[in-house]
């Protein structure tokens, strides 16, 4: 998009912002009081299991990017977190009876919050991949990312081949290490913690460009619109929700909040809402399955 394009979908998304801060900020406030049980309509888990404690808890901890809209930032107004993985985490809460404590997820301690309990699911912009799968489980995928680069618009990097000798951006823990090693392998390769300091950088010139996920790097275009995105796609990046390896029933009550939220119109509703009407992309809720996600392309 050009740049009176990009100003007109700031505005656009600071005015839904400010809807969202008006509409749900105050429930996401509320305590979710010491040993709440479920509420009588949602199905009851037997307390011994992680969805029962859950349940018996009142909370259910999400993990979540607070520096990556459309997906997970924080609103700076009413300091609450907003975008695509945040109403899908509510939905799951939701679905559950109890409610929603988003944590900042950044890339490289997604899998330690699951492994050391710090986290009960990560919705994190979270690429599905085999070796991911090794190390955790993963709910089907609930949307699809393509990789990209993002450059100035005064750059000389116009994509893949140009990036040699080049500063590259990205996060630390982020299937782009490995992307920009292999594809790249002559660039100089910038890692940090998190995507707002790529952001950072690429604005004052410590860096030439930024390598992520196509969602992601709109997000900074909407930030600053010297910015866009140059060359093919590098990667097609599944979205999964992150679960602590084992838990077989996490998995399937996930899928099936997803497979609901997919199949009566609310998943279209929320890309139009944090994508679509920004992107002018038009993409169906996916119908992967983990096993597909990461099989050889």
């Amino acid at each position: 998009m050009q740049g009176k394009s990009w100003r007109w979908l700031v505005a656009m998304l600071l005015a839904a912002v400010a809807l969202g801060a008006a509409a749900c900020g105050d429930d996401e406030e509320e305590p979710a009081g010491g040993g709440a049980a479920a509420t009588p309509e949602a199905e009851q888990f037997d307390p011994s299991t992680t969805l029962g404690k859950i349940q018996e808890k009142g909370e259910i901890t999400i993990g979540v990017k607070f520096d990556v809209p459309p997906f997970g930032f924080k609103n700076p107004q009413s300091n609450q977190v907003e975008g695509f993985d945040v109403d899908l985490g509510k939905a799951v809460a939701e679905k559950l009876g109890v409610k929603p404590k988003f944590i900042e997820a950044i890339s490289d301690n997604r899998i330690p919050f699951l492994g050391d309990g710090t986290a009960d699911l990560i919705l994190s912009t979270m690429t599905i991949n085999a070796e991911r799968v090794m190390e955790i489980d993963f709910s089907d995928p609930y949307y699809i990312a393509k990789g990209r680069i993002l450059t100035k618009t005064d750059s000389p990097i116009k994509g893949l081949a140009d990036l040699a000798g080049k500063r590259v951006c990205t996060a630390l823990g982020s299937t782009y290490e490995e992307t920009i090693r292999e594809q790249a392998p002559k660039a100089d390769l910038k890692l940090v913690d998190s995507y707002s300091e790529c952001l950072e950088l690429i604005q004052n010139g410590a860096v030439d460009a930024v390598s992520t996920d196509d969602v992601i790097l709109t997000g900074m275009i909407i930030q600053d619109d010297t910015l866009h995105l140059v060359g093919d796609e590098l990667t097609v990046e599944p979205y999964g929700a992150g679960i602590k390896k084992g838990e077989k029933q996490m998995v399937d009550f996930v899928n099936g909040v997803f497979d609901e939220y997919k199949q009566d119109g609310r998943w279209q509703k929320t890309y139009d809402k944090w994508v679509g009407q920004y992107t002018d992309q038009q993409q169906e809720p996916p119908t992967q399955t983990v096993k597909e996600a990461i099989a050889p392309s």
